[in-house]
């Protein structure tokens, strides 16, 4: 009876260490192996045994991570406000590196990007800023990718997001595009208005020399006088004044 307990117990105590030994890693996952407290390796994915009390499996995420950066409120170079949130986007390439050198390496990539993120934008103007977003995410990306390499870290890439802008800086923008949309209406009407001249001119002078310009004088009248409650009044050119004038003044 009392070796037959002690069978079960030895049963049960096998049973338990054996679930403890076995790890599963998962498709996207990797882990660190840690032997007292050293690092001995590397687990890929699928079924793996560590040893109780002496190993610890740390298992890492090698997925592509998004961390937002929180609105920042930054000065650009011609001293305008502007409150800027972004996300990165980065992956896991070195496990052991990622565990081993720095402490929370999600927590770091975006406390590093805010930094740079207000280095880049601190030296920009804002015209620039505005119309150069993805050359500036690229500039930012650069920076953070350079020290997160150290960390097993790749970043594959920075987006900006949203701009935001004081309210008096976006009425004096809105005014600003207000005023070029109304000189480029203007240019518009000019050059039609110009074009319409010279094609009147083109075909006033084509009339004059097929004297149809006459005919269709005829064709005005005819049109005016249609109805016959309708009073037309001819105007006569003012150089047939002048001979009139001349004509009298001879006569004299």
């Amino acid at each position: 009876m009392f070796i037959g307990s002690i069978f079960t117990f030895l049963l049960v105590f096998g049973g338990i260490l054996l679930v403890r030994c076995i790890r599963i890693i998962d498709q996207y996952e990797r882990g660190v192996v840690l032997t007292l407290g050293k690092y001995t390796s590397t687990r890929q994915p699928g079924l793996n045994l560590i040893i109780p009390v002496l190993q610890r499996l740390i298992k890492v995420d090698v997925r592509i991570t998004t961390v937002d950066i929180p609105q920042q409120e930054v000065i650009t170079q011609d001293n305008v406000p502007a409150g800027i949130n972004a996300v990165v986007y980065f992956q896991v390439e070195k496990v052991e590196d990622a565990v081993l050198k720095i402490q929370n390496y999600s927590y770091a990539v975006s406390q590093y990007a805010q930094a740079a993120l207000r280095d880049v934008i601190g030296g920009v103007e804002l015209d620039s800023l505005l119309a150069e977003r993805q050359k500036i995410a690229e500039e930012i990306k650069k920076l953070v990718d350079e020290e997160t390499n150290a960390w097993g870290i790749n970043v594959s890439s920075i987006k900006i997001q949203d701009i935001e802008l004081p309210a008096d800086m976006k009425r004096s923008m809105a005014k600003q595009a207000e005023a070029e949309r109304e000189r480029r209406a203007v240019i518009i009407r000019a050059s039609g208005e110009l074009e319409a001249s010279k094609n009147l001119q083109v075909a006033a002078a084509n009339l004059s020399k097929s004297g149809a310009i006459s005919l269709r004088t005829l064709q005005t009248i005819e049109g005016t006088t249609a109805n016959p409650a309708n009073t037309v009044v001819f105007a006569l050119p003012v150089e047939i004044m002048e001979g009139f004038k001349k004509l009298v003044g001879g006569n004299k």
